[in-house]
């Protein structure tokens, strides 16, 4: 199995699967000089890290990083960054009855087909475990990003049918981390919360967006034709688990209106270029413009409900599964998170693109 690495100059390769000894990963392109701050890494790990509530998985993981090299005297040398979490927590018998089911909607049986054999522990390589390594790497990355003075906030927007409607700019982004469910309208997330709590006592699952700001993006980044910044935005987006679409700026919503109406204006602020509306999102000609980047992402509903559900066996005969082991009933909390941490990489990988980063 290929293709375990993400990124062109600043690059994330993972390793590990869920209920393996550990997970892990190797950093490369890392800026030298960077003076790393361990506690913000475990922070953001702590952000993403299973058993926070009611609405998340119950396995319970430290997510104690383990850094191997590439630091020297809390400094980066540019050299890979190596680092492991050991899993502590794992339930493997908790799966033992899906070893020759296919799980409806899971990556059970495309892995054996392409494969020819796939670990059934909790998904194996296939786990949303595999994104704390990715937490990882965004938060070395928006270290990096400090120093441009670039900021990230994901936060979740729209809980199945219950969505936030305010403009970020409307609202305190430094609340989103204040409740279990990530989002910042405080009235909204208890709504919110009480919804996924439902859902989950009925034994199922349910989905919702996650939408994210980048302010302070320089105006430059990106390049036409393949390189453009949403595309890589995007895909580093749709690389996470249960993600089902992307849009940027005005998005699905742009396509009914006119070009007159969509298009974002040009005057000078300040001595400075700027546009009077963002419906681009900050990205014109597949390079950033200096306006915040604004995205959001659909994730699906957890694909593992505590519900029979019918199926198929690695015999093809027709057979019925029961949900079992510990698992979320909504994505959306601990999504937040990796979001930012892949815009975070994909930002300074572009950023590294653009120049030589001295720290």
């Amino acid at each position: 199995m290929a293709a375990n690495s993400f990124g062109e100059i600043f690059r994330i390769t993972t390793f590990g699967e869920s209920h393996g000894i550990a997970i892990g990963g190797i950093i490369d392109g890392c800026p030298s000089g960077l003076k790393l701050d361990i506690d913000l890494i475990q922070e953001e790990l702590a952000k993403r890290k299973p058993g926070q509530s009611k609405i998340t998985t119950q396995r319970k993981e430290e997510d104690i990083i383990d850094i191997y090299s590439g630091i020297f005297e809390g400094i980066t040398t540019g050299t890979p960054i190596g680092f492991v979490i050991k899993n502590s927590n794992q339930k493997s018998g908790d799966y033992s009855h899906i070893q020759d089911k296919f799980r409806p909607s899971h990556a059970d049986y495309t892995y054996e087909t392409k494969y020819g054999i796939r670990d059934y522990r909790g998904g194996g390589r296939s786990s949303a475990r595999e994104t704390a390594c990715r937490v990882v790497a965004g938060a070395i990355a928006k270290q990096v990003l400090n120093h441009y003075n670039i900021k990230i906030n994901a936060y979740v927007s729209q809980v199945g049918d219950i969505k936030l409607l305010k403009h970020y700019s409307e609202l305190n982004l430094a609340k989103t981390y204040l409740n279990a469910v990530r989002c910042p309208d405080e009235n909204l997330a208890d709504v919110m919360f009480k919804y996924i709590d439902k859902i989950r006592k009925e034994g199922d699952t349910i989905g919702g967006l996650v939408s994210c700001v980048i302010s302070g993006t320089p105006v430059g980044l990106g390049a036409p034709v393949f390189d453009r910044l949403e595309a890589d935005l995007a895909k580093a987006m749709l690389s996470i688990n249960a993600t089902k679409g992307f849009e940027i700026g005005s998005g699905f919503e742009g396509v009914s209106q006119k070009g007159s109406e969509h298009n974002d204006e040009f005057y000078i602020n300040n001595k400075n270029v700027a546009t009077r509306t963002n419906k681009s999102g900050g990205v014109q000609g597949g390079i950033s413009n200096g306006e915040d980047i604004f995205f959001t992402v659909a994730f699906k509903p957890v694909a593992t409900i505590m519900q029979r559900q019918n199926t198929i066996n690695n015999k093809l005969e027709e057979v019925t599964i029961d949900g079992k082991g510990r698992h979320d009933p909504c994505v959306l909390p601990r999504a937040v998170p990796v979001v930012e941490s892949m815009a975070a990489i994909v930002l300074v990988d572009h950023l590294l693109r653009n120049r030589t980063v001295q720290l």
